[in-house]
């Protein structure tokens, strides 16, 4: 391939249009997103992010054979020094990946390669923020990139945020799938574990590897990416051989939501995530770390009925919307922002939709969640 119709690749073109803009999302070609780690191997979430970094700072350029930059300041965020950077590039180095190609004689074979050919780490004495690294992508990670045809827009502030490396790569994966306009992934267990870089002597229980890897990554990117994911699982016998992953937009209110949240400060979010009571944090000096969870609060007040004085939005109802005090008080706000939908049916795919964080909610948290989720319900589906 030569240059002109190299630079006329749509991945590197829109890289480089994001790149102008200065923003915080970037373009992963896609066959950098899809390509499988080899049996037994996969990246941290620290190298994750490196990689999803280096391709951010190469922009238009990254198929070009030539080496990129990027500051260390750019990468080690609230890390008190920079030896973690050393880790990740040579983690970087020796991972291998891989691909279907076919050998010299013409038959089936897997090619093994890297992405990494070089790279170059300032040595400072003095003020270490002030480093850069260099880098240059392997001829195959520059023939994957140029052969790319789609790609996957992703943002920088929620790849840096996400703090499981499968919930991370599965973001790329749904990113690249949603600009397909394809938003369906149907994959089978061996395939699930290969694209995510599972080992295979981990999770070999499903339901270890559904609670761990499956329900974490969910979580994770319902919080912090531009659309939700879900899934459904199709068994033979009794284990499960098959999943069909859906990745829907969200609408405009869930993504200023999204975008409120990922320009927060990481302390706290997990509290966020599950509907619990957290404390505000505010940007942290250089070199303090945010504790390890928030210190122990009071429970606040539980929120009354103004006529009756009976306790309100205590915890979602089980069953129907027509009982008590909370069930009644919901079934009024889905009424009236539910587009005309059964109030009964959005009753059901809220607690679908929350699953286990729902326990966790209750108060003004609760009734918020609620009417956020019937305002979406009927700007999603429209009127019955």
């Amino acid at each position: 391939m030569d240059e002109d119709d190299a630079s006329s690749a749509r991945p590197m073109r829109v890289a480089a249009v994001l790149a102008r803009k200065g923003g915080e999302d970037f373009a992963k070609p896609g066959k950098l997103v899809e390509v499988r780690f080899v049996k037994g191997q996969s990246l941290s979430l620290t190298a994750s992010r490196l990689m999803a970094l280096m391709i951010l700072a190469a922009g238009g350029d990254a198929w070009r054979d030539i080496s990129h930059r990027m500051r260390k300041a750019d990468i080690r965020r609230s890390h008190k020094g920079n030896e973690r950077i050393v880790d990740m590039l040579e983690e970087l180095h020796r991972t291998l990946f891989a691909e279907d190609d076919l050998s010299w004689r013409g038959k089936k074979a897997t090619k093994r390669f890297n992405l990494i050919q070089a790279s170059w780490e300032e040595v400072e004495e003095g003020d270490k923020e002030t480093g850069w690294i260099e880098w240059q992508f392997t001829a195959d990670a520059r023939r994957l990139i140029q052969e790319s045809e789609t790609y996957a827009v992703m943002n920088r502030q929620a790849v840096l945020g996400f703090r499981s490396a499968y919930a991370l790569k599965l973001y790329e994966e749904g990113a690249l799938r949603l600009h397909r306009r394809q938003p369906v992934w149907k994959v089978d267990i061996v395939g699930l574990r290969a694209a995510l870089g599972i080992d295979e002597t981990k999770y070999s229980d499903f339901a270890q590897l559904r609670r761990k890897v499956l329900v974490v990554a969910k979580g994770e990117i319902d919080q912090l990416a531009h659309f939700t994911v879900d899934w459904t699982e199709t068994r033979r016998g009794r284990a499960v051989a098959e999943l069909e992953f859906r990745f829907t937009p969200k609408d405009a209110p869930a993504q200023i939501v999204t975008v409120d949240e990922v320009s927060r400060h990481s302390a706290g979010r997990r509290a966020r995530r599950r509907g619990e009571v957290e404390r505000e944090v505010g940007p942290l000096p250089p070199g303090v770390e945010p504790p390890e969870s928030p210190a122990p609060r009071a429970a606040p007040a539980r929120p009354r009925s103004a006529k009756h004085g009976a306790v309100v939005w205590e915890r979602f109802p089980d069953g129907g919307l027509q009982f008590g005090p909370t069930g009644q008080a919901a079934r009024e706000i889905a009424l009236k922002v539910g587009g005309g939908w059964d109030v009964d049916l959005i009753a059901d795919a809220y607690r679908e939709h929350m699953g286990s964080r729902l326990t966790s909610l209750s108060g003004t948290k609760l009734e918020k969640s609620w009417k956020g989720f019937c305002e979406a319900f009927y700007a999603r589906r429209g009127r019955p």
